[in-house]
């Protein structure tokens, strides 16, 4: 074979060679895993026995109206706070009243724990109506803080009403009707971050 053919068959060998890497056809290694991931929800559920606070007649003023009722957490996360939204409805019976009748109904409001019994509420109703407390909120040494309801958990109110005798006319209120009616909100606490990862193995 001539020095001209041999030149011109490796020409084209190395043409063929690139266009064979140009055409992208190499082999690699590969390899895949998968993996499944769950994300459960839990559940905020807030009880309440018994559900009616308190449903009375025939009071006057000076009388006080005592009543206990137990919040329970029966969700699986931790409760933080439960606030209390009030809403009342006064009756006139004769449409005499110049005065709003909440304003004469003390209420005070005791949250129970295993170490302390805490006024988180005194005030009157038509006060506590634009508030929302935190039934579950601990105030030690002048701070206060929530102290919530572990899941699993519940914990006592006690609640006392009186009708506050001021020493002056209220006749104005003989007869009339006030419905309250209050809505226990339940919060969650904070969310957490969650890092699993063993360090050790870095």
């Amino acid at each position: 074979m001539s020095f001209t053919k041999k030149i011109s068959q490796g020409v084209m060998s190395a043409a063929m060679g690139l266009s064979l890497i140009g055409g992208g056809t190499f082999a690699y290694f590969s390899d895949t895993v998968d993996t499944q991931n769950t994300f459960a929800s839990g559940t905020l559920d807030l009880g309440m026995n018994p559900s009616a606070v308190v449903n009375i007649g025939n009071i006057k003023p000076g009388d006080e109206v005592y009543r206990e009722f137990t919040l329970e957490n029966n969700g699986t996360l931790d409760i933080h706070k439960v606030l209390l939204d009030t809403h009342y409805n006064v009756a006139d019976a004769t449409g005499d009243n110049t005065d709003d009748f909440a304003k004469h109904i003390k209420v005070t409001i005791m949250y129970n724990t295993s170490s302390a019994t805490n006024a988180v509420v005194e005030t009157t109703l038509y006060e506590l109506q634009s508030q929302q407390p935190d039934l579950t909120e601990l105030n030690i040494s002048g701070n206060p803080k929530p102290d919530g309801i572990p899941a699993g958990e519940k914990e006592k109110i006690f609640v006392l009403f009186e009708f506050v005798d001021n020493g002056q006319d209220q006749n104005q209120f003989q007869g009339d009707t006030l419905e309250v009616n209050w809505t226990f909100n339940a919060e969650q606490t904070a969310g957490t971050y969650n890092d699993d990862t063993d360090e050790s193995s870095n």
